[in-house]
C-alpha cells in the first residue's frame, strides 16, 4: 500500500490533499452541531444523484408514458418504491437541510468578510437547487405537476417585450406537452452534476478562508483542532440522527410531501381546485401572489431569493458573532423566521379573505427587515460600544489582534 501511495503521490498529490483538506484540516474547536448541516447537505446530494440515476433507468420521458412509468417503478421494479420514495423525500430533506444551513449562517454572521464569496457560491447553489426541483416536479406527470408547471412557466410572460417567446422556448411549444417533459427531464438529470461542480467551488472558498465559528472571530492556530477524528465523529453522529428522521418519513409517511392530486394522471382539461407548489416554494409563492401586478409579483419573488446575496453589504456592524452578541439583530432574525413561516402558511392556502391581507403584510415585513438592517446595525454598533462590549468579545478581539500582530512580525 505504501508503495502504491508513493507511486500515486509522484503523479498526483493525493496524500497531501487527504492530509491538508480532510484529516488534518484545522477546524475551530468550538463548532456546534449547527455546523453539521453542510455535511448533511453533501450527503443528501449524493443520495439524490444515486437514486436519480436508478430512477432514470426505468423512467420514460414521454407525455403518454411518464405517469405509467412511475407506476411501473413503484409496482414492478425490485425496490422501485423504495428508490422513488428516497428520491421524493430526499428533495424535501435537501431543502430542509439547506434552509437550516442558511439560517445558521445568517444567525452567526458567517456571510461577513472575508467569507462573501463563499456565501455567494452558496446562493448560486440554492438557485440551481430550486431550478432542479422545479423541473423534477413535472416528471411524475400528475395533475399538480402539470398545472404547477403551467402556472410557473406562465410567469415568464412578464418578461418585457419577449415574454411570449420566452414561454414558448421554455415549454418547447405553445403548451405544456411532450417537448416540455423531455427537456425538463434532460435538465433535471444534468443540473445535479452542475451542483456538484459548484459545491467543489464552495468548498475551495471555505478552505481558503477557513470555517467560521460561533464566536465570529478567527481563532488562533492553537485553538484549532484536526477535522479528523473530532468532527468526523460529530458529523456521523448528526448523520445518524438525520437518518432516523429521514427513514421514518420514507417508510412510514412516504406520501407526506406528495400532493394527493399528483397521484392522478395529468389532465389538461381539468384544473385542480387549488394549485400549490412544493412546501419549500410556498413562502416565495405567497410573495408572488401578494403583489396584484404580474410583473411586480415576479420581480418581488425573484428579489426575495436574490436579496440574500446583499447581506454582506447590508449588515454594517463591526461586532463579531452575528446574533450571539447583538440583541437587536437577534430580534430581527427571529422576526424574519416567523415571517417566513407565516408566508409559507399563506402560500399553502387559497388567496381569500383575511389571508390576502396577511400575505401582503408579511411580504412588506420580509423586505422591510432587509431595508432596516443597514440602519439598525449601525445604531446597534454604536449602542453596544457605548454600553460596553461583553467581556468574551473583548477577549476574542484582543486574541485575534495579537495573532495578526504575531503573524505580521513573523512575515517581517
Amino acid at each position: 500500500m505504501s508503495k502504491l501511495m508513493s507511486w500515486v503521490d509522484a503523479r498526483f498529490p493525493l496524500s497531501k490533499f487527504i492530509k491538508e483538506d480532510l484529516t488534518d484540516y484545522p477546524t475551530p474547536r468550538n463548532l456546534s452541531y449547527w455546523w453539521n448541516f453542510g455535511f448533511l447537505a453533501g450527503f443528501v446530494l449524493v443520495l439524490q444523484i444515486i437514486s436519480g440515476i436508478f430512477l432514470a433507468m426505468h423512467y420514460k420521458a414521454d407525455a403518454s408514458l411518464a405517469f405509467d412509468s412511475v407506476e411501473h417503478i413503484m409496482r414492478e421494479v425490485n425496490y422501485g418504491w423504495l428508490i422513488r420514495y428516497v428520491h421524493s423525500t430526499g428533495a424535501s430533506a435537501f431543502f430542509a437541510v439547506i434552509f437550516i444551513h442558511m439560517a445558521r449562517t445568517l444567525y452567526y454572521g458567517s456571510y461577513r468578510a472575508p467569507r462573501e464569496l463563499m456565501w455567494w457560491t452558496g446562493q448560486g447553489l440554492l438557485l440551481l437547487l430550486m431550478a432542479t426541483a422545479f423541473m423534477g416536479y413535472l416528471l411524475p406527470w400528475g395533475q399538480m405537476s402539470y398545472w404547477g408547471a403551467q402556472v410557473i412557466t406562465n410567469l415568464f410572460r412578464a418578461t418585457p417585450f419577449i415574454g411570449d417567446e420566452v414561454v414558448v422556448w421554455l415549454r418547447g411549444g405553445f403548451s405544456i406537452g411532450d417537448a416540455t417533459l423531455t427537456r425538463f427531464f434532460a435538465l433535471h438529470y444534468l443540473f445535479p452534476f452542475l451542483i456538484v461542480a459548484v459545491v467543489l467551488i464552495h468548498l475551495v472558498a471555505l478552505h481558503s478562508v477557513k470555517s467560521s465559528n460561533p464566536s465570529g472571530i478567527n481563532l488562533a492556530e492553537k485553538d484549532n483542532i484536526p477535522f479528523h477524528p473530532y468532527f468526523t465523529a460529530k458529523d456521523f453522529y448528526g448523520l445518524g440522527v438525520f437518518l432516523i428522521i429521514f427513514c421514518y418519513f420514507v417508510f412510514f409517511m412516504p406520501q407526506f410531501f406528495i400532493e394527493a392530486d399528483n397521484n392522478i394522471p395529468a389532465n389538461p382539461l381539468k384544473t385542480p381546485t387549488h394549485i400549490v407548489p412544493e412546501w419549500y416554494f410556498l413562502p416565495f409563492y405567497a410573495i408572488l401572489r401578494s403583489i396584484p401586478d404580474l410583473l411586480g409579483g415576479v420581480i418581488a419573488m425573484g428579489l426575495s431569493v436574490m436579496i440574500f446575496a446583499a447581506m454582506p453589504f447590508l449588515d454594517r456592524s463591526s461586532i463579531p458573532g452575528g446574533a450571539r452578541y447583538r440583541p437587536f439583530y437577534r430580534v430581527l432574525f427571529y422576526v424574519f423566521v416567523i415571517d417566513v413561516i407565516v408566508l409559507g402558511y399563506v402560500g399553502a392556502k387559497p388567496p381569500t379573505g383575511v389571508l390576502v391581507v396577511v400575505g401582503q403584510v408579511s411580504t412588506f415585513i420580509y423586505f422591510g427587515l432587509f431595508a432596516l438592517l443597514p440602519f439598525l446595525s449601525i445604531k446597534e454598533d454604536k449602542w453596544l460600544r457605548k454600553r460596553g462590549l461583553p467581556a468574551e468579545v473583548d477577549v476574542l478581539i484582543k486574541s485575534e489582534s495579537e495573532e495578526i500582530e504575531k503573524k505580521a512580525k513573523k512575515n517581517t
